[in-house]
């Protein structure tokens, strides 16, 4: 099934924005490269403001989908601790393949867009709070495998995850090089399997 013309938009947006930012980029950027009419946008968009909510929104629930897929499925792999670095690690590879640029659309436009757009700023809050009950979730579950060590807090450290990975890919995209990314994971690692 082929993409509707907003699927497209918001597609064509996001690899431009990752290459650029969310106020550096103009409509008729976005618009050249899907070849579609200024009013196209207009019909799918009121404002670039209500774009943005949109954009984010597609990401972040793609994103969240894409999370529960690697993290909370025990089919493919019953070790959680073996799915959590197998995402991490993946995230690595995406970034070897952006030379080092971020990966991310919202680590990307995080800090560019929460001052300026309260709607957007809302739809990252309520993405990280789906993520972060992820990554608690894949703790518990190492928890009651006996595979993480049982002091640990669950939600304490899926704020530690997110907050060193986010930093972590920021670093990257500033050194050009995915090493703060491996050091992030060597960190996670020891703690939480000691290793």
């Amino acid at each position: 099934m082929s993409a509707t013309t907003k699927e497209r938009i918001l597609q064509a947006a996001e690899s431009i924005m990752l290459e650029k930012s969310f106020h550096s980029v103009g409509l008729n950027e976005i618009l050249q490269a899907v070849k579609v009419p200024k009013g196209s946008f207009y019909h799918y968009f009121a404002s670039k403001e209500q774009f943005g909510v949109e954009l984010l929104r597609h990401y972040c629930e793609a994103s969240t989908e894409f999370k529960k897929r690697v993290l909370l499925n025990s089919t493919v792999e019953t070790d959680p601790v073996a799915r959590l670095f197998t995402y991490l690690e993946g995230t690595i590879l995406k970034a070897t393949q952006c030379e080092g640029r971020c990966p991310c659309l919202v680590v990307k436009l995080a800090a560019e867009i929460s001052d300026l757009s309260e709607p957007m700023r809302q739809v990252l809050s309520e993405a990280t709070e789906q993520w972060l009950a992820i990554y608690a979730a894949v703790i518990t579950e190492g928890i009651n495998q006996q595979l993480i060590p049982a002091h640990i807090d669950p939600s304490l450290t899926a704020a530690l995850i997110h907050d060193l990975w986010t930093g972590a890919l920021q670093r990257a995209a500033t050194c050009r090089c995915v090493t703060p990314l491996r050091q992030a994971t060597s960190f996670l690692r020891q703690v939480l399997t000691g290793k």
